[in-house]
């Protein structure tokens, strides 16, 4: 399977890119300067020689040409990225992993954003497409480290019960992520809100906390 990572060169995308390559799938890490996302690409091989072969500098036009695209911009960056590649994203599986927040002195905070969350902005902004809502909670630094597994839970919501579950499967090759369905895109605005809780926590205590649910059990 190809999977492409649109605006893929940063902390979270090009640390996504490295954990599926290493997962044996082909991925496209995209970005507007085709150069950076080769030289990233480059760099993520020499570190983690496993990959070689299975990651690929690319840009945005053709990582939104794979057969499930993620999408790793912050959240008020997501529709002037996508509004040119709306033709090459129609019917297609497109992750959405934006939180939409804001911070307000110390203190970072949830915001209300048209349509109710990042990943249902970028649904009405690509109707054809399936959106599905995923890794809000997964620290780019768990992600980027291929020599420890994650450790980490994430919800996955989408419209579309199929690309739900394909993305679930996509994530699932992730060493220590557990994924879990959490239904529809109508549960985006609470699981995007929650990042807010975390980083706060996280800079009260210092911490790396992240989600981990009890008392679910996944076969």
């Amino acid at each position: 399977m190809q999977v492409g990572i649109l605006g893929g060169t940063g902390p979270l995308g090009s640390a996504l890119g490295a954990r599926l390559a290493a997962s044996r799938l082909s991925v496209g890490l995209g970005s507007r300067e085709v150069a950076k996302a080769k030289e990233i690409a480059r760099n993520l091989t020499q570190r983690w020689p496993e990959i070689d072969g299975f990651l690929t500098g690319v840009d945005n036009d053709q990582a939104a040409r794979a057969q499930v695209v993620f999408v790793a911009v912050p959240w008020d960056a997501i529709i002037r990225l996508v509004e040119p590649l709306e033709h090459i994203l129609q019917g297609k599986v497109v992750v959405s992993m934006a939180n939409a927040l804001v911070k307000i002195g110390s203190e970072f905070a949830a915001l209300t954003v048209p349509r109710g969350s990042a990943a249902q902005l970028l649904q009405a902004e690509l109707p054809s497409a399936m959106v599905v809502a995923a890794l809000h909670h997964v620290p780019a630094r768990a992600l980027a480290n291929l020599s420890r597994p994650v450790e980490v839970d994430t919800l996955v919501a989408a419209d579309s019960s199929g690309a739900r579950s394909q993305v679930a499967g996509i994530l699932s090759r992730i060493p220590g992520l557990r994924v879990l369905e959490a239904g529809s895109l109508a549960q985006a605005p609470a699981i995007e809100a929650m990042t807010a809780v975390l980083l706060n926590i996280n800079l009260r205590y210092r911490a790396t906390a992240s989600l981990r649910l009890t008392g679910v059990e996944v076969a």
